[in-house]
């Protein structure tokens, strides 16, 4: 039986990407087939390096504009895509090629703090302005809207009056490492099959 092969798009440092690479190193069943980022600089490149994963650098041409990518990826058998601090909202092409089969990670508990601009720090700046007692993640399948797709898990934390963007940033990580790989896998793993 041939493996479930993902692609990660990533726009950062990439350590969900890292993770997820590690996780399913010695899977018998997924592996990570490439990574991919919008932007050249993006460290996570250098990690995929590092790693031996394939990269690839695209820009919005590749992206909304041409079957680029979509050809590539498709000749990569990549059968399923996962963002892990992606920013750019992913075009119904790709959604079509890939219908519940691309899922994203968010840093708060959706539908609260999401959509257009809400990434990183902002969000945690966002949860503690308005006074929260808790934040967490939500890993979700995607759609044409950000932040919008059906939810497949959420996790969450405590955010204490002594709480600083960054101190809530660390325990988002956290859950993002403990989480994430364990709902992918058991999310492709249903949908592929055993």
């Amino acid at each position: 039986m041939s493996k479930i092969k993902i692609a990660i798009f990533a726009s950062g440092s990439g350590t969900n990407a890292e993770r997820l690479v590690n996780y399913f190193k010695d899977h018998d069943r997924i592996e990570i087939g490439q990574i991919l980022s919008n932007k050249a600089d993006a460290f996570v490149l250098q990690r995929a390096k590092r790693l031996g994963v394939p990269q690839l650098v695209f820009g919005k041409q590749e992206l909304y504009r041409s079957e680029e990518l979509l050809h590539m990826l498709h000749q990569q058998q990549i059968d399923a895509i996962v963002l892990a601090g992606f920013l750019w909202l992913i075009p119904k092409s790709l959604i079509d090629l890939y219908p519940n089969k691309i899922i994203n990670i968010h840093p708060a508990l959706l539908p609260a703090f999401g959509g257009k601009g809400m990434y990183g720090i902002r969000v945690h700046e966002a949860v503690i302005n308005n006074g929260e007692w808790r934040s967490g993640i939500t890993i979700h399948l995607v759609n044409e809207a950000y932040d919008d797709g059906a939810v497949l898990a959420q996790a969450e934390c405590l955010v204490n009056s002594v709480d600083t963007p960054e101190t809530l940033a660390q325990k988002i990580h956290e859950l993002e490492y403990q989480h994430f790989p364990v709902v992918i896998e058991n999310y492709l793993l249903s949908l592929y099959g055993r």
